[in-house]
């Protein structure tokens, strides 16, 4: 690629950030984006690791029916080894894809505005972690995502 293409990239790049964020300033933007990146990373982690535990089982993590019995004991001993391994615990129904899919969906009356949703996911997040070793890495850790969000909700599509 030669420099004027990657100028050009950049440059577009730069445009789609500004129009995403619209009329939230530059250091708000990336609060929210750097949280939902990060969002999304502890989730695919966590599907990721459900799945290998699930793996003798054969099912997928986000097959599990959480309100189901069996499915409630899939996910308590999923967030027991969850917990000591990787420091925190997502339910299937709050991992990224599955956010995503709510947020996306042109389902006719079907609310897909989820920032309440992930809010509510990344203090759970947080909340997964009290006891743990991990409690003093998580406390806060979303805290600059919503300091704006009740005057100000951000509306795009999450993929």
């Amino acid at each position: 690629m030669s420099e004027d293409q990657k100028k050009q990239l950049e440059q577009q790049l730069w445009n789609i950030a500004n129009t995403l964020r619209g009329k939230m300033n530059a250091d708000e933007f990336r609060d929210y984006i750097l949280g939902f990146i990060f969002y999304k990373y502890l989730a695919e982690k966590m599907d990721i690791y459900a799945n290998t535990i699930l793996k003798a089982d054969k099912i997928k993590y986000k097959e599990i029916k959480e309100t189901s019995k069996q499915g409630k004991e899939y996910i308590e001993a999923i967030k027991e080894e969850s917990l000591e391994k990787l420091g925190y615990f997502l339910k299937p129904s709050e991992l990224f894809s599955e956010v995503a899919k709510r947020g996306n969906s042109d389902v006719e009356g079907e609310n897909n505005f989820i920032l309440e949703d992930l809010q509510k996911i990344l203090t759970n997040i947080q909340l997964s972690t009290m006891g743990t070793d991990s409690e003093e890495d998580f406390d806060n850790l979303f805290e600059d995502m919503w300091k704006f969000h009740s005057n100000r909700p951000l509306h795009f599509t999450l993929n």
